[in-house]
């Protein structure tokens, strides 16, 4: 079944790894729904699953590092929809040799064994993150590169990013597809290196790859109360327990927080797309409507009618300050446009289920 085939019609046989995970197991509903067989493939991991979980319908327990595992995965699979990640900043370097145990070398097991079955379709589970800072334009010198934060500038309280010719602040702007990639944390190199590895893949078989760059996911089935937990599932749990969110800096970071249920439609309209052969394309995959972390935590509150939130100055190294991406991209190319607003879906996400 060639590419073109696999966006016309439905009983398309996909692979999904992380299938059990917070993303992963949306997109495997999704896919469903528009018809598609789906299989899975999820170790497990415990970051994402404190408590052993029972295999979800179709999801063999398996390792993308393990490549008999991944071989028996593949069988009969027209596309592979690649989400098994470590995900999160990271606790400290320690964590270096799992971000790239799990997402480097997973990555290239499946495509080493993608390539040797023949199967020439894959979306990758990429990230925003891989940009660094996003795109800033400077009053007197126009679009820039700031250089990383020093930490004496974040220990002061000075946490916008200068112009490295005049020294002034930065403002920030929308970052398209083709900008640099400059990752900035250890998860940062490993999702830019799952995208060097699928480009050198389809280069070689002529296959396609597409990069979906997720900005700021919450929703549903959250992982929480690990120390990988995304940004929302940390001031929910605040809330729940009577504290006020932790807001780091002055809360003026820019997002753009997006529901999972817009995450896997784009995956499904990403399996659909022709792509192009020999090639990997990237895709912001955004709302174009950013909020500051502290919106969003004063958000959470007034639905949870918790306690506001307490900003509290303090800065984690590796963190960026403003990045938000353009959507256009995908809406023109892959027909994709997030649905689920700001307001309603924290309004949801305040007693959505979370994973424990």
């Amino acid at each position: 079944m060639n590419n073109y085939e696999l966006g016309k019609v439905t009983g398309v046989r996909i692979l999904v790894t992380g299938s059990a995970g917070f993303i992963g197991s949306h997109i495997v509903t999704v896919l469903r729904e528009a018809g598609h067989e789906v299989t899975g493939l999820d170790c497990f991991l415990p970051a994402a699953h404190r408590q052993p979980l029972p295999a979800a319908e179709g999801t063999q327990a398996g390792d993308v590092r393990d490549a008999q595992a991944v071989r028996q995965a593949l069988r009969s699979v027209d596309a592979v929809c690649h989400q098994a990640a470590m995900v999160g900043m990271g606790v400290s370097l320690a964590d270096a040799p799992e971000y790239a145990s799990h997402n480097d070398l997973g990555t290239a097991v499946l495509l080493a064994e993608m390539a040797a079955a023949g199967i020439g379709k894959l979306v990758l589970a990429s990230s925003m993150v891989v940009y660094g800072e996003g795109a800033y334009e400077c009053p007197a010198d126009g679009p820039q590169r700031p250089l990383p934060r020093l930490g004496e500038d974040l220990r002061a309280g000075r946490f916008e990013p200068r112009c490295p010719l005049c020294h002034g602040e930065l403002s920030p702007s929308f970052v398209a597809e083709d900008a640099p990639i400059e990752p900035r944390s250890l998860y940062a190199a490993s999702k830019a290196a799952q995208e060097h590895y699928a480009a050198a893949w389809a280069r070689a078989t002529g296959s396609t790859a597409i990069a979906l760059r997720y900005h700021n996911v919450y929703g549903p089935n959250m992982p929480r109360d690990t120390p990988y937990a995304g940004v929302a599932a940390i001031f929910r749990s605040a809330l729940e327990n009577g504290l006020p969110p932790q807001v780091f800096e002055d809360g003026g970071q820019r997002r753009d927080f997006i529901h999972v249920t817009d995450i896997a439609r784009a995956n499904l309209a990403a399996l659909q797309s022709p792509g192009i052969p020999g090639s990997l394309t990237p895709y912001n995959i955004a709302t174009g409507r950013p909020h500051t972390i502290l919106d969003m935590a004063t958000e959470l509150a007034s639905a949870m009618s918790g306690q506001r939130p307490q900003i509290t100055g303090g800065f984690r190294g590796g963190d960026v300050r403003h990045v938000t991406a353009s959507p256009a991209k995908a809406r023109d190319e892959l027909g994709f446009a997030a649905e689920i607003r700001f307001r309603q879906g924290m309004k949801d996400f305040a007693t959505a289920p979370l994973r424990s």
